[in-house]
C-alpha cells in the first residue's frame, strides 16, 4: 500500500511538472499566431477606438495581428458570450466595460458568469462622463434641467448605447439622486445615440468626454455638468454635477481586457505585462490626457478584485431602477 501511494504522489507530482512546464513554453511562445480581440460595442465609440490603440501596440510588441471584431447586440451580451465560449488558448481576447459588470445583475438571463467563465488580464483607462442637452432645451444649467424634470415628470428623455451600458446605469444613477423622471431611449450604439440627441430626437445624454468633447466644442450639445469628483482638463469650463447640484454624483466608464477562463496564467500574466507598459507610454498618456481618458494599470488579481467590486456597486443601482419599474 505504501509503495502504492509513493507512485500514486510520484505520479501527481510528475503530472503537474509537466502541466507547469507545458504553460511556460506556451507563454514563451505566445503568441504564434493572430489574437482576435472581440468589441461588443459599435464601431467608433471608446471602447472600439481603444482596442484598436492597445492592439496596434501589442502587435508591435509580439510581432502577431491583434485583430478587432466589434460583436455587438443586446448591450454587449452577445459579443460577451463569445469570448465565454471561446477556446481558453489566450487567442481570443475581450475589450469589456462596466456594462459587462452592470449585466451581472441587470440581465439574469444571460448565458454566461462574468467571473466564472472570464478570466481578468488588465485594465486599461477610465474617463469621465458629461451631461449634455439639445441645445434647444430649456436649461442652461444641471439645476435648471432638473427643475424642468420635476414640471414634467416622464416627458423629457435621455439616449444611451443600450441597456446595461455606462451611459444607461449613469443615466439611472443620475435620476435617482436628483429625484427626477426622465424616460430612458435605448439606441444600437454610442454613435447612433450621440446623433439622437444632436439631431434633437431626444433631450439628454450622458457620454464619455473623449467621445462628446468635439460636439461639445462645435455647439452641437450644450454640456451642464460632467460626473468625476474633479472637473475635467478637457472640459474645464464644465462644473462636475456635484457641483451644479447633485451632491455626490459620480460615474465613469473603464475599459479592460478578459481572456476565457481557463487561460494558462503565464499567457494571463504576459498580457497584463504587455497592456500595464503600453498604458504607460509617453505618447500614449499624452493623447489619452488630451482626450480625457486616465490610465489605469494594476495586476492580473488586483483587477478581478476590481471587477467584483464594481459588480456590488452597480447590483445597488440596478436594485433602485428595478423599483422604479415597478
Amino acid at each position: 500500500m505504501m509503495r502504492l501511494r509513493l507512485a500514486f504522489a510520484l505520479a501527481t507530482g510528475l503530472f503537474a511538472s509537466q502541466v507547469v512546464l507545458t504553460s511556460s513554453s506556451q507563454a514563451q511562445d505566445y503568441p504564434s499566431r493572430p489574437v482576435r480581440v472581440i468589441v461588443p460595442f459599435g464601431a467608433g465609440g471608446p471602447a472600439d477606438v481603444t482596442a484598436r490603440q492597445i492592439g496596434s501596440i501589442l502587435q508591435e510588441n509580439f510581432g502577431q495581428p491583434f485583430v478587432v471584431e466589434n460583436r455587438t447586440g443586446a448591450g454587449g451580451v452577445i459579443g460577451t458570450l463569445e469570448a465565454a465560449k471561446s477556446p481558453p488558448d489566450g487567442y481570443t481576447l475581450l475589450m469589456m466595460s462596466n456594462t459587462q459588470t452592470a449585466n451581472e445583475s441587470l440581465v439574469p438571463q444571460r448565458k454566461y458568469e462574468l467571473m466564472r467563465d472570464l478570466a481578468p488580464i488588465a485594465p486599461i483607462n477610465y474617463s469621465d462622463l458629461v451631461i449634455v442637452v439639445y441645445p434647444a432645451v430649456a436649461a442652461k444649467t444641471l439645476q435648471e434641467f432638473i427643475a424642468l424634470a420635476k414640471t414634467q415628470p416622464g416627458k423629457l428623455n435621455y439616449a444611451s448605447s443600450g441597456q446595461g451600458t455606462p451611459y444607461h446605469m449613469a443615466g439611472e444613477l443620475f435620476k435617482a439622486m436628483a429625484g427626477i423622471d426622465v424616460l430612458h431611449v435605448p439606441y444600437r450604439n454610442s454613435g447612433e445615440a450621440r446623433s439622437g440627441v444632436i439631431g434633437g430626437q431626444v433631450q439628454m445624454m450622458i457620454d464619455a468626454v473623449p467621445a462628446m468633447a468635439p460636439n461639445i466644442a462645435e455647439n452641437q450639445v450644450r454640456a451642464l455638468a460632467t460626473t468625476g469628483k474633479t472637473r475635467s482638463a478637457v472640459l474645464a469650463d464644465v462644473p462636475t454635477a456635484s457641483e451644479a447640484g447633485v451632491p455626490g454624483y459620480e460615474a465613469t466608464i473603464w475599459l479592460g481586457l478578459m481572456a476565457p477562463a481557463g487561460t494558462p496564467k503565464p499567457i494571463i500574466d504576459k498580457l497584463n505585462a504587455a497592456v500595464n507598459a503600453a498604458v504607460k507610454r509617453p505618447d500614449i498618456v499624452k493623447l489619452w490626457t488630451q482626450q480625457g481618458a486616465v490610465p489605469m494599470s494594476m495586476t492580473p488579481d488586483e483587477f478581478d478584485k476590481f471587477l467584483r467590486g464594481d459588480i456590488v456597486k452597480w447590483a445597488e443601482v440596478v436594485k433602485k431602477f428595478d423599483k422604479t419599474q415597478q
